[in-house]
């Protein structure tokens, strides 16, 4: 399956959906970071670039960062 050109608000309600949570002490600017802990006790960050679509090798550069499978992302959005 190829990878759209995506919104970062889709993005980020996706990566909601996949329970992280936007990091307080970080993301400022034009870049928002997201964390997310695993079952494992590993922290996950994700940094998403704000205010603009989205290039398909970042899409799945955040997909990857993330921890998701392209079909786990494609039914979170």
């Amino acid at each position: 399956m190829r990878l759209p050109s995506l919104s970062s608000k889709q993005i980020i309600r996706a990566l909601r959906k996949a329970g992280f949570n936007e990091a307080p002490e970080r993301g400022k600017g034009s870049h928002r970071a997201f964390v997310k802990k695993d079952p494992s006790g590993k922290v996950r960050l994700v940094i998403v670039p704000y205010g603009k679509d989205i290039p398909r090798g970042t899409l799945l550069a955040i997909v990857e960062q993330a921890g998701l499978t392209r079909d786990i992302f494609f039914t979170l959005l």
